[in-house]
């Protein structure tokens, strides 16, 4: 029996029973093994593609053919799911993404890496919503901002994993890349042991995403700020330390203690959104964000303060994602929700394309602390569109 048709265990989320426990749990194994897989893969891609003798644009061009992979390919997702189930498209979608990844070393030209890596994230865009959507139609009202604070956690530890193998494996012949198409034949494992507790799709007519934004405005424009924020951070807070004098190791360190952060503050800020308007709850942390972006020019002579400000602003910044996932189960139908969470996954993709350049832009245009001058915006910009949709849904 599919868990669409048991609501009094999964989808109305009465309680955590044993069924519920199993189908949570499945879809986080999958999706953090694909994680691991991931975070082994970006990086080994770029280092191949210089190998080859790619340029620096060419491989940024490569790698921003992932945003534009899910942001075409995600929408139609929930509708395939409908037609053929959300447990064997996302087994299709490991195979898929695990041929594909091993093909890598085997093509003999740079050309045809565009295509193949097309399919590749578009086969990384349905498992990320397909999982998602599972853990939130899994996960009881009531305890849905937990259940997603352990996700997030989770797949937080398990990118950290990926780059950690790749130091053991290498990054020379096949043997890295029949690595990281092992682990995402093994994420299918605990889907197919949990294939009869998977969620149904309604066949529907579909929403655009200014219909989902109509009902969790809040939610959908978090997904944007986080994807802009996040990439932004990752790609150029190691450029704002090199600016503040930091040598190449310790400015990389600056982003290890994002890292941590963003692990450490998942569970209680999900913890936070059971407990308290979810709605406030992101409200709190994209003002603690911005807050937060305040203060680093302030903390930048110091290393110590400047350690304790990113570590706190980065677990803030980070719940963005969990808390806006947390409310998209809260305000979006159960039979519009895999809809919903693929709209999620598309804006985020968008703010991934728009925040390196707009927060580069930044530390080019006021350096050295445009950077964080950047951030503060966004995250301002982010808080007032939020408070603002949420009165005109209210009054509508």
């Amino acid at each position: 029996m599919n868990v669409s048709e048991r609501p009094d265990r999964i989808v109305a989320g009465s309680g955590i029973g044993p069924d519920t426990v199993a189908a949570i749990t499945a879809a986080i194994a999958c999706v953090t093994v694909v994680g691991i897989g991931l975070s082994l893969s970006i990086p080994l891609l770029s280092i191949e593609l210089e190998r080859r003798g790619a340029s620096s644009t060419l491989i940024g061009l490569n790698t921003a053919v992932a945003g534009i992979a899910s942001i075409c390919t995600v929408p139609f997702v929930p509708r395939l799911a409908a037609r053929i189930g959300v447990a064997r498209l996302l087994c299709l979608a490991l195979v898929v993404g695990a041929v594909s990844l091993a093909a890598f070393p085997i093509l003999p030209g740079i050309a045809l890496w565009f295509p193949l890596r097309f399919v590749f994230s578009a086969t990384l865009g349905a498992l990320f919503v397909l999982s998602e959507y599972w853990i939130n139609a899994a996960a009881p009202p009531e305890r849905r901002g937990l259940v997603m604070g352990i996700y997030a956690t989770v797949l937080a530890a398990g990118f950290a994993v990926g780059p950690a193998l790749l130091a053991l494996v290498g990054t020379e012949g096949l043997a890295p890349y029949l690595t990281g198409a092992g682990l995402m034949l093994a994420g299918g494992l605990p889907i197919v042991l949990a294939r009869g507790l998977s969620p149904t799709i309604a066949h529907g007519s579909g929403r655009s995403i200014l219909a989902y934004l109509r009902f969790a405005p809040g939610a959908l424009l978090a997904a944007l700020a986080y994807g802009a924020v996040e990439t932004g951070i990752f790609a150029i807070l190691p450029l704002y330390g090199l600016r503040l004098g930091y040598d190449a190791q310790g400015a990389a360190g600056l982003v290890s203690l994002i890292a941590l952060g963003n692990v450490l503050f998942q569970i209680p800020f999900g913890w936070l959104a059971d407990r308290f308007d979810r709605r406030a709850v992101l409200l709190g942390a994209s003002l603690g964000g911005a807050a937060g972006s305040a203060l680093i020019p302030l903390a930048s002579g110091s290393p110590v303060a400047l350690g304790l400000v990113l570590f706190a602003w980065g677990g803030i910044a980070g719940t963005l994602y969990t808390v806006g996932l947390t409310t998209l189960g809260d305000r979006v139908p159960a039979t519009d929700l895999a809809g919903a969470n693929a709209a999620f996954v598309v804006l985020y993709n968008v703010g991934l394309m728009l925040g390196p350049p707009l927060i580069g832009g930044g530390l080019d245009l006021v350096p050295p602390h445009g950077f964080a001058w950047t951030l503060l915006a966004l995250f301002l910009a982010f808080s007032v569109s939020l408070v603002t949709m949420e009165r005109a849904g209210a009054r509508s």
